[in-house]
Parts: structure tokens; C-alpha cells; sequence
């Protein structure tokens, strides 16, 4: 490597290592504070947007739930279910918060996962949440954006911040997954 390589990677990875965290997207408020407390309990997962996801991906996504349980009044457990036909799919994770209101760290215990930090970039709370998650993987930045509701029902207005919100991810329509809730009821008795 030579002398003006070596120059270029100083002047460079700090900017580049700066990047990859959750930034406020241009044209949403900066959240001043971030209240657990009304933050946790159930989410309905009404959308995702994802620079890994493709048109084909949709048919994969069936309607599932986030549970957000507030532990030790500072770090969040988050657990997923999704049907799948007659089974139930579940998968959990640990939201550790930094030091911005609404942004964690994503731990998976017993896993090697890649650094994964996420945000909440808009909420009320009370009926829709848009949530940033950027993954460092080896190889690549996977973006993923959630548009979480506390029913199945949302404004177009909500549905309009999502699809901006993605844009400002340098997201395509082809890059949106929404579940089909068509005919869908959940079992209590499976999940």
C-alpha cells in the first residue's frame, strides 16, 4: 500500500465510519427526547422498505407483530411473530439505547450478528412509528425501513412519510414489501 493510499484511508474512514450510523433523514423533526415508557407494547408491522429487498420478496412477508417490552427502564426486548400457515415464527433481540433519544444498538445474545443500529425517526406513539435501521455487514450497508402502527389501519399521511422516508434511503418503490392482511386473522392459540 502505498504513501497515498495510506493518506486517502485517514482523510476518509472517519467519514465513512460516520456515515453508517442512523442519521435524522432530511425533512423529519430531530427527536429531542424519546419516551420509553409510551413507546413500548405491541406494533403491527404495515411496512418495509430495504435495499435488499426485492419485488420477488413480497410474497415472503406475512403480517406480524413487534412486541416492544421495556426492561430495567432502559433497554428495550423486542420480540417478532409472524403465522406461517399453522406455525408460528418468532425471533427476539435486545435494544440497547445510545446516548440520542430514540437511537439503540441492536444486541442478538448467543449470535455473531453484525452491528445493527436503529431509530426511531417519527412517532406518536399512539398510532404510527417509522423506525431506521442501518446493518454493517462484511461486505455491505443493509438499510431497512419499518413503518410500525398500533392497528392495521393507517392514514395516507402516515404512508406518505414512509414512502419519504425511503426516498431519503435511496429506495425504490421496488425495494417496498407490504404484508397482505387480506383474509388474515391472528390465532391466539399459535402465537
Amino acid at each position: 500500500m502505498g504513501p497515498w493510499w495510506a493518506l486517502w484511508l485517514i482523510l476518509t474512514l472517519p467519514q465513512i465510519l460516520e456515515s453508517q450510523t442512523p442519521t435524522t433523514p432530511q425533512g423529519f423533526p430531530q427527536l429531542t427526547n424519546f419516551e420509553s415508557d409510551q413507546f413500548q407494547g405491541e406494533w403491527f408491522v404495515l411496512g418495509l422498505a430495504g435495499n435488499t429487498y426485492k419485488r420477488e420478496h413480497r410474497s415472503l412477508l406475512h403480517p406480524y407483530i413487534t412486541l416492544f417490552e421495556l426492561k430495567n427502564n432502559s433497554h428495550f426486548r423486542v420480540t417478532n411473530s409472524m403465522t406461517r400457515g399453522k406455525r408460528c415464527d418468532t425471533w427476539s433481540y435486545s435494544l440497547i439505547p445510545t446516548t440520542k433519544p430514540g437511537q439503540f444498538t441492536v444486541e442478538n445474545k448467543g449470535s455473531r450478528a453484525d452491528k445493527e443500529d436503529m431509530q426511531v425517526i417519527e412517532t406518536d406513539y399512539i398510532k404510527f412509528s417509522l423506525m431506521l435501521s442501518l446493518r454493517q455487514t462484511s461486505s455491505q450497508t443493509i438499510t431497512r425501513v419499518s413503518l410500525l402502527g398500533r392497528n392495521w389501519r393507517l392514514s395516507h399521511q402516515m404512508i406518505d412519510k414512509f414512502i419519504c422516508l425511503t426516498r431519503t434511503q435511496n429506495l425504490t418503490k421496488n425495494n417496498f414489501i407490504f404484508p397482505d392482511v387480506t383474509d388474515w386473522l391472528p390465532d391466539p392459540k399459535l402465537c
